[in-house]
C-alpha cells in the first residue's frame, strides 16, 4: 500500500518538510489531461484520461541551497532536480526521504576517474540509494562541496 496515494498527499508532506527545515516552498498544480506534462496528446479541453480519472500533477520549488525542485507526476513517480541535476523516476513514496537526505547532509557526490564523471548519491531508507550520473561540467558550488 502506498504511503502517499495521491499527489496532494505528497504535497502535504513536502509542505511539512519545508516547515521543518525552514525552507520557502512554492507549489503549482496542473489538473486535467490537457494540463499535465505527460498528456501532450490530449486534445484541447480534454481533462479526463480515457479511464475517466482526472490526472493531477504538481511542481514544487524549495528556497535556499541546494536549489531543489520536484515535479510530481500522476503516474506515481517524480522528477527531482538538485542544483540542475535531474533525478528522474523517483517513486512518489521516496520523495520526502530523498529531500530529508539532502537537507540532513547525507547526500554526497562520488567522483570517478575514468571515464571522468560524478554521481549524485542520495541515501534512502532500507539501505537503498538513488544514484544519478553528472558530467564534470555540472558541478555547482553546493555539489563541489560534497565530493568524496
Amino acid at each position: 500500500m502506498d504511503r502517499f496515494p495521491t499527489t496532494e498527499a505528497v504535497v502535504g508532506a513536502l509542505r511539512e518538510l519545508a516547515a521543518a527545515y525552514a525552507r520557502e516552498i512554492e507549489v503549482t498544480h496542473d489538473i486535467g489531461a490537457d494540463q499535465t506534462s505527460r498528456r501532450s496528446a490530449a486534445g484541447i479541453g480534454v481533462v479526463r484520461d480515457p479511464d475517466g480519472s482526472l490526472p493531477h500533477e504538481a511542481y514544487v520549488e524549495f528556497g535556499g541551497l541546494p536549489r531543489v525542485s520536484v515535479r510530481l507526476h500522476p503516474e506515481g513517480d517524480a522528477l527531482i532536480t538538485v542544483e540542475g541535476v535531474e533525478c528522474p523516476d523517483v517513486p512518489r513514496d521516496d520523495v520526502p526521504a530523498f529531500l530529508r537526505s539532502l537537507y540532513d547532509g547525507l547526500a554526497h557526490v562520488r567522483a570517478r576517474r575514468f571515464p571522468p564523471g560524478y554521481f549524485l548519491v542520495v541515501p534512502l531508507p532500507g539501505d537503498r540509494m538513488h544514484k544519478e550520473y553528472m558530467p564534470v561540467i555540472n558541478l555547482s558550488p553546493w555539489l563541489s562541496g560534497r565530493v568524496r
